[in-house]
């Protein structure tokens, strides 16, 4: 912004030099402080949303992976799975998803896998998941080791809809 001020005085003119003034800056600054401070929440709610989503479509592929490898036992797909033994046709481990296991009736050595690696929980940032067997309660905290019928996050936190990560 440019000023001329004239004075007449004496017949000379003033010029200013263009530049803001200390108030003209000052209330820039505060405006842009303004919008910072309300897309940091906005920012941080977007980041949790997503890693909420991430959380339900991992749970969703392992319990896939889970269903599926209950279903080639139940069709007879896999040898050497013992039924009665008390696994209830579930995998022992989530690292048998990924190992993956012989095929019945398959001389040539193919394995059947279920998983490609056992995914990183985005709540914790570790591979390490909780696990519930058959035989335990829904609401176990601690496997019972027989087999793996359902995983969880170990996070301890809650989501924007107010249910705790682990109860998803």
């Amino acid at each position: 912004m440019i000023r001329i001020w004239r004075n007449t005085r004496g017949g000379r003119s003033l010029q200013s030099t263009s530049g803001f003034t200390f108030v003209e800056l000052l209330m820039v600054s505060v405006i842009i402080l303004l919008l910072a401070s309300a897309a940091i929440p906005l920012t941080r709610v977007t980041m949790q949303r997503q890693r909420e989503m991430e959380l339900h479509r991992i749970l969703r592929e392992v319990r896939t992976a889970i269903d599926k490898y209950k279903d080639a036992v139940d069709t007879g797909q896999i040898a050497g799975v013992d039924v009665k033994l008390g696994s209830e046709g579930y995998p022992p481990d989530l690292q048998t998803l990924v190992d993956g296991v012989n095929k019945a009736g398959d001389a040539s050595g193919l394995k059947l896998k279920f998983l490609r690696r056992i995914p990183i929980d985005p709540m914790t940032h570790t591979p390490d998941w909780g696990l519930r067997s058959y035989q335990d309660s829904p609401d176990a905290t601690s496997w019972g080791g027989q087999n793996v019928y359902d995983v969880y996050t170990k996070s301890e936190g809650k989501g924007l809809d107010g249910t705790t990560y682990r109860g998803w």
